[in-house]
């Protein structure tokens, strides 16, 4: 197969240089894929930290036949997944309105009841993508979000091409299911289906 990248190699070997060189050289793109995965800052730096860790104690082990990144996203994605396991297990009850802070764009001079109706959608957006399993919410991001084909997702998730179009099918019909909810609870269900164009098939997630 391809001839393995010098600093690969030379990390492999256990130059701590050259692997430094690799963790300034894939950073960004960890990060980013650690981000869209935890949904904040914090917990992607803490995926990230460990998954470059597990990826220099695994090098022995990589072989030249998959790209490096192929292979670190796997590892960004295991760990990611590990980590939204855990929360969701210590997750002891939904957040209130209450807790919902507004982002700074929203600007300071707002009216009560369109904030809280900004409110209500920010917590449902959060409750929609927490309500898909790790798994789901993996395949999404590397398709929908990294724009990956289904052969390259399935090879970084190590499934079949079409458990990943499951995946995808099912993941985009929970979300529309729940943000039909949100709808429905905003403008009352009867309201609801008499708005021009609606359709619950048009409220999607891509």
């Amino acid at each position: 197969m391809g001839k393995m990248d010098e600093a690969v190699e030379r990390a492999r070997a256990g130059d701590k240089v050259a692997f430094g060189a690799l963790v300034r050289r894939h950073q960004k793109r960890v990060t980013r894929i650690a981000v869209r995965m935890m949904g904040n800052l914090d917990d992607a730096h803490d995926v990230a930290q460990e998954a470059f860790i597990r990826a220099f104690r695994g090098l022995k082990n990589f072989k030249a036949e998959s790209d490096f990144f192929t292979w670190m996203y796997r590892i960004v994605i295991n760990v990611s997944i590990n980590h939204l396991q855990q929360r969701q297990r210590q997750r002891k009850r939904t957040a209130s309105i209450e807790d919902v802070v507004l982002p700074d764009t929203f600007g300071e001079q707002v009216d009560p009841r369109q904030a809280l109706e900004r409110k209500r959608m920010i917590l449902d957006l959060d409750e929609a993508l927490d309500a898909l399993s790790p798994p789901l919410r993996a395949t999404i991001v590397l398709v929908t979000q990294e724009g990956m084909s289904y052969q390259d997702a399935a090879e970084i998730l190590e499934c079949s091409k079409g458990t990943v179009s499951w995946r995808i099918h099912e993941a985009r019909q929970k979300l529309r299911e729940m943000m039909k909810t949100h709808l429905e609870r905003e403008v009352g269900e009867k309201k609801l289906n008499e708005l021009p164009g609606y359709s619950a098939k048009a409220v999607d997630v891509r």
